[in-house]
Formats: C-alpha cells, sequence, structure tokens
C-alpha cells in the first residue's frame, strides 16, 4: 500500500482530472434533455438563445445551472466552480428494488504526519473505508413499516469502528488484517414504526455529537479529538425515536454500554431531544448515562452529553457550536475519564462543487485518555483545520486540509512535540 508522495499526488489529481470530463459530458446531455422536458419547445434549449416566445431556457426549469456548465458562461469542460453547478444525480451501483437500497464508497486518503486520531499511518497512501451497505428505510406514512439496514467496512478505519469496548473479539473485534487494517460490521439492525414512533433494535451508531465515523457524511478528512475520545461510535440495544412535532423530536432508548456487540458490556440509557427553534436554528442535546463498559476487570460508569447548535447564518454559511462533557468512574469510585471541549465550525458554500470550512478544537482532558495521562493531570489540547472539499462529480469527493494541532503537556502524542502542522487529502468515491 506504500506510495510516494508524487505518485499519490499524481493518481489523486488524475482521477480527479477524469471525473471532471465525465461529469461535465453527462451532466450537459441531463440538462439539455431535462430544460426541453420542462420548456416544451421541441428541441434542446439549454443555451443562451430563446427558442420560443415564452420560454425562458435559462430559467427555473435548469435550477440555475446554465449560467455556468451547460450555457451563458465560458464553455469550459470543467464545472464552474464559483457559482451553481451542473452535478446532476449521483450514480448507483445498485439502485433501489422493493424497497432495500445499496451502495457504498471507497475512501483513499494521505497525511505527511500522524495523528492521534483515525489518520495513524504518517506518509503513507492508505485505504481508510471500503464501505457496502444495504437498507430498507421505514415508511410510515401508511401505518405500521419494518426495515432495517446493514453495514461492512474494511480499511484502516475499521478497527476504529469495530466493537471494541469489550476486549474479548466477540463480534468483530477480532477481525483484524495486520498494518492497521481490519473488517468491520458497525451497524446491524432492523427498525419498526408506525406513525410518528419508531424502534431501532440491534448494533447502530451513537446519536452523541456531530462528527461521524462515515467519510462522506464529515466536511473534514481528519476529526477532531472530542469524537475520537470521548464519544461512543456504537451501541447495542433499542431506540425509540419520536416525532412530537415538525420542529422537536425526541429520542430514548437502553443499550449494552458503549462500542459493544451483542453481549452484556453495560447498560446505560441513551437519549435526547433535538428542536428546530427556527428555521435558521436547531440544537440537539444527547446523553448516555449509566455502566459503560465492564470487561470483567475494571467497571466504567459515568455520564456524558452532547450539546450541537446548527445555524444557518446565511443561504451560503453554516455554523455548528457543538461542546461535550464525560466523567466516568471506575468500581472503586477513582476518576478514569474525564473531559469538556468546545468545537466550532464555519463552512461556506461557494457552489454544489466548491466549499471552504474551518474548524477550531479546544479539548480539556483529565484521567485514563490520552497516551495514559494520569488522574489529576489537567491539560489542554488545541486544533485548527482549514479544508476544501472539491466535487469534480456528482460521485466525487476531493477533501483536502491543513492542520496545526498543539498541547500544554505533550499528552496528544504529537510528533513535534507540543505542536504540529499535518497536511492531508483524501478522495471518496461514492456509488
Amino acid at each position: 500500500m506504500k506510495l510516494s508522495k508524487i505518485a499519490m499526488l499524481a493518481a489523486i489529481a488524475c482521477a480527479s482530472y477524469t471525473s471532471s470530463m465525465t461529469a461535465s459530458a453527462n451532466d450537459s446531455i441531463e440538462l439539455v434533455s431535462h430544460c426541453a422536458a420542462a420548456c416544451d419547445c421541441g428541441e434542446p434549449v439549454c443555451g443562451c438563445e430563446a427558442v420560443d416566445a415564452g420560454c425562458d431556457p435559462c430559467g427555473d426549469a435548469c435550477d440555475g445551472g446554465c449560467d455556468s456548465a451547460c450555457g451563458c458562461g465560458t464553455g469550459s469542460l470543467l464545472p464552474g466552480l464559483l457559482s451553481d453547478c451542473c452535478l446532476g444525480d449521483q450514480w448507483s451501483l445498485f439502485g433501489e428494488h422493493c424497497g432495500w437500497t445499496a451502495g457504498g464508497w471507497v475512501q483513499m486518503g494521505y497525511h505527511d504526519k500522524a495523528l492521534p486520531l483515525f489518520n495513524s499511518r504518517a506518509d503513507n497512501v492508505q485505504l481508510h473505508q471500503a464501505w457496502l451497505y444495504a437498507e430498507k428505510a421505514i415508511d410510515t406514512s401508511c401505518g405500521f413499516d419494518i426495515g432495517g439496514r446493514i453495514d461492512y467496512v474494511y480499511g484502516t478505519d475499521g478497527p476504529d469502528t469495530q466493537s471494541f469496548g469489550i476486549d474479548n473479539d466477540h463480534w468483530d473485534n477480532g477481525w483484524d488484517h495486520g498494518n492497521d487494517y481490519g473488517h468491520a460490521i458497525p451497524q446491524l439492525y432492523m427498525e419498526a414504526g408506525y406513525g410518528d414512533l419508531s424502534v431501532k433494535m440491534g448494533h447502530f451508531y451513537t446519536i452523541i455529537g456531530w462528527e461521524v465515523v462515515t467519510a462522506p457524511d464529515n466536511f473534514f478528512y481528519s476529526h477532531a479529538y472530542t469524537m475520537y475520545n470521548s464519544e461512543p461510535f456504537t451501541h447495542t440495544g433499542a431506540l425509540a425515536t419520536y416525532n412530537v412535532s415538525d420542529s422537536v423530536t425526541a429520542y430514548g432508548g437502553y443499550v449494552f454500554g458503549w462500542d459493544s456487540g451483542f453481549e452484556d458490556n453495560g447498560d446505560a440509557f441513551l437519549g435526547g431531544l433535538s428542536v428546530a427553534l427556527s428555521d435558521d436554528l436547531t440544537v440537539t442535546y444527547a446523553t448516555v448515562a449509566g455502566r459503560f463498559a465492564d470487561d470483567r476487570i475494571t467497571t466504567e460508569q459515568g455520564y456524558m452529553h452532547s450539546i450541537v447548535a446548527d445555524v444557518a447564518l446565511s443561504d451560503n454559511l453554516q455554523y455548528i457550536f457543538q461542546t461535550d462533557l464525560l466523567d466516568t468512574e471506575d468500581n472503586a469510585g477513582t476518576l478514569n475519564r474525564k473531559s469538556f471541549d468546545i468545537n466550532q465550525y464555519l463552512i461556506y458554500t461557494l457552489s454544489d462543487c466548491l466549499a471552504v470550512g474551518g474548524r477550531f478544537e479546544w479539548y480539556n482532558v483529565e484521567g485514563n485518555l490520552l497516551n495514559g495521562t494520569a488522574a489529576g493531570v489537567d491539560s489542554d489540547i488545541y486544533a485548527l483545520t482549514m479544508g476544501v472539499n472539491y466535487r469534480p462529480h456528482a460521485n466525487v469527493l476531493v477533501r483536502p486540509e491543513i492542520r496545526f494541532d498543539w498541547d500544554d503537556d505533550l499528552v496528544a502524542g504529537l510528533e513535534d512535540g507540543d505542536d504540529q502542522t499535518t497536511f492531508g487529502v483524501d478522495t471518496i468515491f461514492m456509488f
């Protein structure tokens, strides 16, 4: 899997250029057909000139895309980066059959220095996630419905997504493949619902926090310390979701602790509340409390919560504020883990093809979290990340970033001591 930096950059550039040309050709054809059907002018009309009275070829029918990629613009093969671009719909390998959908993605990335997070293999091009899923989403608009989902992942993110909450190689915890690679089944659940109420039963992702494991659902290539060290990834148990109103959703359920498979590894409440306070502001509170882990040697019990405020400052500018609190102890009442953080994200969308963003994290840690930090040691870690999301095609996402980390007690495991600058880039191919 090792490649030189030059080979890696050339491969990513070649893939992006090829995808760009493919996207432009496909999208032009789709938009011409779409415009013609919408205007009913009898011929392709996605250009500058009107072909019939009352027909606006560059109006709503093209969703603004005619201004850049398929008419009235420069005529370049590349999508218009600073205006609306004609990406079209994502291509799907499997599609939908009898209510079931299937798909996945392949994420490959490179970073020049190691981070004590998912990105642990420095100076290597690596396969982070080769992901497959199958899902039947429930539809309760006509009454009772039943569905479910299964996810499978292979790559360097596999071991971090396994059920490592109890170290006995049960479920998928022993599916390692050497050199940081491994397999995992991070989700396997069934879901039933009626009206505004649904219940998920099995192995599923947490509702805690804002960042997630699935690569296409994050803005940044790298992850926050908070997400990796202070939040669960998965739970096994049951979780109910109730849509109280159009603006309020409530969650509540019972889980076997954190990051465990189908076995008794804890007893905890998982729940929360999401409230849309306005069209531009949504606040979500999520918590897990109880016994988080029991590996037959030590027990961890306590409480943690996350509060996430998602604010649309304008049509193009999004601000996310997140704060978590974690406080646990062992069965003797001694401090196990304690952390508090503030994460802030600012994301500006220039077009469907291009967005830029920044993330600043303050992470205060105490207890057995980073590099065996001793109880009583109070350490502050800071990280500033600046990145770009570029879509040369509806199925392709490229995410370069530069990241600055520093801490005051050398607990973060940084290569350059108490500070580090890291460059990283990944490409995600979705299908």
